[in-house]
């Protein structure tokens, strides 16, 4: 299939970074990626990055999920409702917006940035969709400060599912997929705003530290489409297929 490019090629002059790749992850087919870090590392301070276009409504479907044990997963996922819900365990921590994502037609750049060392309990998670802080929730709790997250952990990172019953498989595609272990960036890590047009694009993120457990999937490889760009162990494929890229 011809490849996913999230927007046109930016000119020179705009700084820009023109995206070729993507990898379709079909419901249907149970599609995800997996890997198991080979230790523990910062379980306070992580930052999340990926740019996403959904073909899937209506149905529970994870975008990123960590299961240490049966008390619970830390997971990113779409409800049936169509909103976004972040849980983190293990401490039972919920953030859920009010606002939906139903543009089948759209690519999302989704940013999550946890950081429990902060002070304030409300800068400890924060959600920024394509470049802007997400601030309205219909459910908010946040970690206590200095708490010790289920992320980075030496336990099973799945793409793309819900790891606890091998469910919730994801119908869209992804493109740009960053795990920063050890920082909380900002969104401008990742993307900006095209100077004539005002809308939110991708930039390169090579350059960026990706610490310890840290990967970079840039879908590249469609014979290894989980393979780490940031030269960490790659994750591993299942349901997935070169023409997925």
């Amino acid at each position: 299939m011809t490849a996913q490019t999230i927007l046109p090629a930016n000119s020179a002059a705009s700084g820009g970074f023109d995206v070729a790749n993507s990898c379709r992850f079909d419901s249907g087919s149970s599609a995800y990626m997996h890997k198991t870090p080979d230790s523990a590392s910062n379980r306070r301070t992580f930052t999340i990055s990926t740019w996403i276009k959904r073909s899937k409504l209506g149905a529970s479907q994870f975008v990123y999920n960590v299961r240490p044990d049966s008390n619970g997963a830390t997971g990113i996922f779409f409800t049936s409702g169509d909103v976004l819900f972040l849980t983190i365990e293990p401490i039972s921590k919920t953030l859920v917006t009010n606002r939906v994502f139903r543009d089948i037609s759209a690519w999302y750049h989704i940013v999550y940035a946890i950081d429990t060392t902060q002070g304030t309990a409300a800068n400890r998670i924060k959600l920024y969709v394509n470049g802007v802080q997400e601030t309205s929730f219909s459910a908010a709790s946040y970690p206590d400060q200095n708490a010790d997250l289920d992320v980075n952990t030496a336990n099973p990172i799945n793409i793309g599912r819900r790891l606890e019953n091998s469910s919730d498989f994801i119908g869209a595609y992804l493109s740009e997929f960053v795990f920063i272990d050890g920082l909380a960036l900002a969104p401008t890590s990742f993307g900006e705003f095209d100077e004539d047009s005002g809308i939110w694009k991708p930039k390169r993120v090579s350059g960026l530290t990706f610490g310890t457990n840290g990967f970079y999937l840039n879908f590249q490889a469609s014979g290894n489409l989980g393979n780490d760009a940031s030269g960490g162990t790659d994750l591993t494929e299942s349901g997935l297929a070169a023409t997925d890229q």
